[in-house]
């Protein structure tokens, strides 16, 4: 289902009277509140390919009642962000990396991959149309939400013929509303996530719907985020609910293997990438509850933090499992934790080099 075309991205005006109020205060920003004047849209039908690619005026979605993604789940989205740097240079981190996820998750799913390099002049045509809406602030960005969805009517188990992809955008400001603080994070024991063979490493809706029960019992228990454990054996740890996690344990970095149940995160593969060159050993490895339980009680276990394009990286400061919480790092934030965060942030921001050509400049 791979098409490649030269596709014309047409704007349509939004005009003065329908344009929102921008937030004047970057401090209440919040996270996926607030949403822009303008949207992107494309739409594809079998045998046609991708057409009408548009940037018009924020509206409400038509769909009919029985638009395959309402009933059947073909649904897959993204997240990436604009930053803009001191200089007011606006720049976009790894967005081929996302698009390349999305289009994978696409393949999963039987839905319509996209072209690279319309997707992306898609993305860079409406932040730029939008670029007043990106806050200034180190922390803050304009996050932005590509998603495609099912749009054909009818009621049976089969891929549709006809779809849409949209892109939406808004200012933000920090993922976790306590700022770059450690976290704590509750291990499911009860309900997985994702299985080998399934699409744990799609970013698809049905993987989120699965999480919000075990999100709602360890928030109600006062944790930030679920730790799931693998499937089959429930012993081996995989990702956080939003996030991919990594543990520090006797100068070895760790994090799970991309073995098909787990997202293969942007801010993961920086991050390994930013370690090993920084001459951190580093492992992408199985890891039992049971290796990290001893690492803790032998002292080895150092740091514990969770990567994601929202938050960036986040800091663990406390683990519960199995009626017992283990403290990390005396609950404070580990000096590799923060020193990747502070990497990756400015290189994001453009204020350090980008020795790995993931920050792209669309505007000066």
């Amino acid at each position: 289902m791979k098409t490649k075309s030269k596709i014309k991205i047409k704007v349509k005006r939004v005009s003065e009277k329908k344009r929102k109020e921008k937030p004047t205060d970057e401090s209440k920003l919040g996270f996926g509140q607030i949403f822009t004047d303008r949207f992107f849209t494309m739409k594809y039908k079998e045998g046609q390919g991708w057409y009408d690619a548009m940037i018009e005026p924020y509206h409400p979605i038509v769909l009919d009642p029985a638009a395959v993604c309402l009933h059947y789940g073909q649904l897959i989205f993204e997240g990436l962000k604009a930053y803009r740097g001191k200089d007011d240079s606006i720049y976009l981190f790894r967005p081929y990396e996302n698009i390349r996820r999305m289009n994978a998750s696409a393949e999963r799913l039987c839905m319509p991959t996209v072209d690279p390099d319309v997707f992306f002049q898609g993305i860079k045509k409406l932040v730029l149309l939008e670029k007043d809406w990106i806050p200034r602030g180190i922390g803050t960005s304009l996050y932005i939400r590509p998603t495609m969805i099912a749009t054909e009517a009818f009621l049976g188990v089969h891929p549709a013929v006809e779809y849409l992809l949209f892109v939406i955008v808004g200012p933000v400001g920090a993922y976790y509303p306590q700022g770059f603080s450690p976290t704590k994070i509750y291990v499911e024991e009860e309900y997985v996530r994702a299985v080998r063979g399934g699409i744990g490493y799609c970013k698809a809706a049905g993987n989120y719907a699965a999480s919000l029960l075990a999100s709602k019992k360890a928030e109600q228990k006062g944790y930030t985020q679920v730790l799931w454990l693998d499937a089959v054996e429930r012993k081996y740890v995989e990702e956080v609910g939003t996030s991919n996690i990594f543990f520090f344990i006797d100068g070895e970095l760790v994090t799970p293997p991309l073995a098909g149940s787990i997202l293969p995160g942007v801010t993961r593969d920086s991050v390994l990438q930013i370690a090993k060159r920084w001459g951190v050993k580093v492992s992408e490895r199985r890891l039992s509850v049971d290796e990290i339980q001893e690492a803790h009680a032998s002292g080895k276990l150092k740091e514990v933090f969770a990567s994601g394009t929202a938050a960036i990286v986040s800091p663990v400061g406390q683990i519960y499992y199995k009626g017992k919480e283990y403290l990390i790092n005396g609950g404070k934030t580990g000096e590799l934790t923060e020193k990747l965060y502070n990497e990756i942030l400015q290189i994001q921001y453009g204020e350090k080099e980008d020795p790995f050509g993931w920050r792209i400049r669309i505007s000066k």
